[in-house]
């Protein structure tokens, strides 16, 4: 599409411009032939550095755009980013070229893999695993009975995945109008899974809107955990069964999230940091230690509390 088309497409004027739009990005990580949009007055320090070749945006923010950057001022962005959303997204085949599947693979009868997707060697890919395609499986992975893995996601070596797990499907991102209706926000993005990592039954990993949802190298995921679009878990960090992050959380190196614990979306979480079981995140962790409770807060003052809260009740 071009400038001019999205523009018409939006009702946020007529630009003339006619210079291709190749996709969808953040205002960090655009590019000259993306679209990039400002709804969200944290990321407003971005602007003034951002390469997009337009960004949908407020009409008051339109001035912080570097020179030669359109503004495509529209009142709702996030409304504008949804529906312009799905004129981007790739369809679910889009390759005719046959996958690559490397020396010593066993591939079981039942699974399928589409075109353009490669697998590396010595792999074990069992009964009802679906592989979409663009995908990269690296060197001695195992995927057991009915994973599925997303188009354009990528899996490094020595990765086992256990049964029932889904690898890149879509984030829950939603634009809403103003009677209420839910307009989807197609998730154009992908995983990358790093070495070494291994993920329990029944967790789902959700691609990014835009860029990767990343799983660094030796982290460990028990069953039934979710993990939203755009998150970042860190190198070596273990998540515990139904533990959970919303969209767009970091979490450092060696993080320890108990079981039932969870963060909103948007956190950043200091590397060595425990959570113990069924601790709420709602802000950003700078300081590592061992966290309770819902507020959160230091896992000694917790104990402390419930001390003094048993007490209270025995009087």
């Amino acid at each position: 599409m071009t400038l001019h088309e999205i523009g018409q497409l939006l009702g946020c004027g007529e630009n003339g411009d006619m210079r291709e739009i190749h996709g969808m990005n953040t205002l960090r990580d655009a590019s000259s032939k993306e679209i990039s949009f400002l709804s969200d007055s944290r990321y407003e320090k971005e602007l003034i550095n951002t390469k997009a070749s337009a960004v949908i945006l407020p009409a008051s923010k339109a001035h912080l755009l570097p020179e030669g950057v359109i503004a495509l001022v529209s009142e709702e962005p996030y409304m504008a980013v949804a529906v312009l959303s799905k004129y981007f997204t790739k369809p679910i085949q889009s390759s005719t070229k046959a996958p690559i599947i490397g020396e010593g693979t066993q591939i079981y009868p039942t699974a399928h893999v589409e075109n353009g997707a490669s697998i590396g060697k010595n792999c074990t890919i069992m009964s009802g695993v679906y592989i979409g395609a663009e995908s990269v499986i690296g060197d001695d992975v195992i995927l057991y009975p009915n994973v599925v893995v997303y188009r354009d996601c990528v899996i490094g070596n020595r990765v086992v995945v256990h049964s029932g797990s889904v690898i890149g499907s879509d984030g829950f991102g939603y634009a809403h109008t103003k009677t209420g209706e839910h307009v989807k926000l197609y998730q154009n993005g992908n995983v990358v899974i790093e070495d070494d990592v291994e993920i329990g039954a029944n967790t789902t990993v959700d691609c990014a809107v835009f860029g990767s949802t990343f799983i660094k190298r030796g982290t460990k995921i028990d069953n039934l955990v979710q993990i939203g679009h755009n998150c970042v878990v860190g190198e070596h960090s273990i998540m515990v069964s139904q533990s959970g992050l919303a969209g767009s959380t970091t979490l450092g190196r060696n993080v320890v999230m108990g079981g039932q614990s969870a963060t909103a979306g948007h956190l950043s979480i200091a590397p060595f940091t425990t959570l113990a079981a069924r601790s709420g995140v709602t802000k950003s962790i700078t300081q590592k230690g061992v966290y309770s409770g819902f507020p959160l807060m230091e896992h000694k003052l917790w104990l402390k509390m419930q001390a003094k809260l048993a007490k209270i009740l025995e009087s």
